[in-house]
């Protein structure tokens, strides 16, 4: 899924109905302080709802915006679940992936707008099961969250699998600690000046498929 097509598309959506102007200076705020506290969250320093209590607020009370950030984060969640952006090449490349590997989703988000946008993409018949940290009570990065996985997938052989995703911090972090394979899906072929170091990188999907000896 294409969630920052869905993410921008969904915020315009939600700043015009409210009748905010949606600047690019409040968007980049709000997309930095958003990853700040994703990154609090992963780390374990705060509970989930934090995130979705304060992202809105303070960004209003950044920008001295006279608005209900908690009713804006209802909408948004709501504009997001109506989301089904693919990422270029996306259901094709599941589909091929689907005929020789087991896929499953491992995500952070919120449990019913991601399997409401994976049902509504036509992506869901190609995923067995999908884990969602909310439901789970564990999140990417910990490896308490991918030992909870590994133990719900049958026949789960650790030299067999691999993570794919575009979080270093959460994914490519979260399959070290577990001590998988990982690729990074890195689109924009941003520099990666952390720790966290890849099995592989892409930044395209379709190089999954000779990565996977898929032809």
């Amino acid at each position: 899924m294409d969630f920052s097509a869905t993410e921008k598309k969904g915020l315009k959506k939600c700043f015009d109905s409210f009748g905010i102007p949606f600047t690019e200076e409040i968007f980049s705020w709000y997309l930095s302080h958003n990853r700040i506290l994703w990154a609090q969250y992963e780390c374990g320093k705060i509970p989930r709802d934090i995130i979705f209590q304060n992202r809105f607020t303070d960004t209003f009370s950044e920008f001295s915006i006279k608005a209900d950030g908690n009713l804006m984060e209802k909408a948004y969640r709501q504009a997001l679940s109506e989301g089904i952006d693919l990422i270029e090449d996306a259901l094709d490349v599941v589909k091929k992936l689907h005929k020789t590997h087991e896929l499953y989703v491992v995500t952070n988000g919120l449990a019913a707008t991601q399997e409401k946008r994976l049902i509504d993409s036509g992506l869901a018949p190609y995923f067995k099961a999908i884990f969602v940290s909310e439901v789970i009570g564990l999140q990417k990065p910990m490896i308490e969250y991918f030992q909870y996985c590994f133990e719900r997938i049958p026949n789960f052989q650790k030299e067999e699998a691999i993570i794919i995703g575009d979080s270093l911090s959460s994914d490519i972090q979260g399959g070290m600690r577990a001590g998988i394979d990982s690729c990074w899906f890195n689109p924009n072929g941003v520099t990666n000046e952390t720790e966290f170091q890849p099995t592989y990188e892409i930044q395209c999907l379709t190089e999954l498929l000779p990565l996977l000896e898929i032809f």
